[in-house]
């Protein structure tokens, strides 16, 4: 058994949460649904066979345009079915829109892209979270994403907000846990990230000095807080019974 990796794109790789759930022993299975079709090995499977976690990371693309893409369609079939079953999934940004939407929320563009580090203000229910502990009530985190969760799911809660995202972390049962904030990124993989949203900047009203100073100012804790998150998310989400030796 092992857990599922969705990526869909070349820079959306699971960063310093996949090399952390490796390290507590976990097998990890990568796929790329946006290039392989479903039912493919390397695409969305149509069942929870052999899966005990889900890993849906971010990416280009818009859940908004999910009648477009038929490998998006079946991620969200899969995550109402994972959630259903109890089987722990972790969405990142694109990954937590869609489980925002797979489970009944609303996902709508933006007035304006968000892009760069924000300050992230945990929720007295993120006060208490067994998963946000050790993560500092007000922190820095990084975001790149054009889309938002208008509202949330039936029973969700929220956990975390920022001026730029009012729902920014969320979770939904006791497995399924949504960040639209990139705390998987390592530097070489946020500077990739930033690099790539250039064409934003003025759009979400940031520049490239700016983004510079960001990263100079906030990298470090940033990285420190996230790699809690992770070890957290490694511990106390999915079940130790499952590990595999490396």
């Amino acid at each position: 058994m092992a857990i599922l990796i969705l990526q869909h794109s070349e820079l959306g790789g699971p960063g310093r949460l996949g090399a952390c759930l490796r390290d507590h022993g976990y097998a990890l299975d990568f796929r790329r649904p946006d290039l392989h079709p479903v039912g493919h090995a390397k695409g969305v499977p149509g069942d929870l066979d052999n899966v005990h976690g889900l890993v849906v990371l971010g990416g280009p693309q818009n859940v908004t345009d999910l009648g477009k893409y038929p490998w998006m369609q079946a991620e969200a079939e899969l995550i109402r079915k994972a959630h259903a079953a109890g089987v722990p999934i972790i969405g990142i940004c694109l990954g937590a829109q869609l489980i925002g939407h797979a489970l009944g929320g609303e996902v709508t563009p933006r007035e304006k892209p968000s892009v760069g580090f924000h300050r992230m203000h945990l929720t007295p229910a993120g006060q208490t979270e067994t998963l946000l502990a050790g993560v500092a009530w007000d922190s820095p985190q990084l975001f790149s994403c054009g889309q938002e969760v208008k509202s949330l799911p039936p029973g969700a809660v929220l956990l975390a907000s920022c001026k730029n995202a009012r729902h920014a972390v969320f979770k939904v049962g006791l497995r399924t846990f949504a960040s639209l904030a990139h705390f998987e990124c390592d530097r070489p993989q946020a500077e990739a990230l930033m690099a790539s949203e250039k064409g934003l900047y003025p759009a979400a009203g940031v520049t490239e000095s700016e983004i510079k100073v960001q990263f100079d100012q906030w990298y470090e804790t940033y990285a420190r807080l996230s790699d809690r998150l992770c070890v957290n998310l490694a511990t106390y989400l999915f079940p130790s019974a499952k590990r595999l030796s490396a």
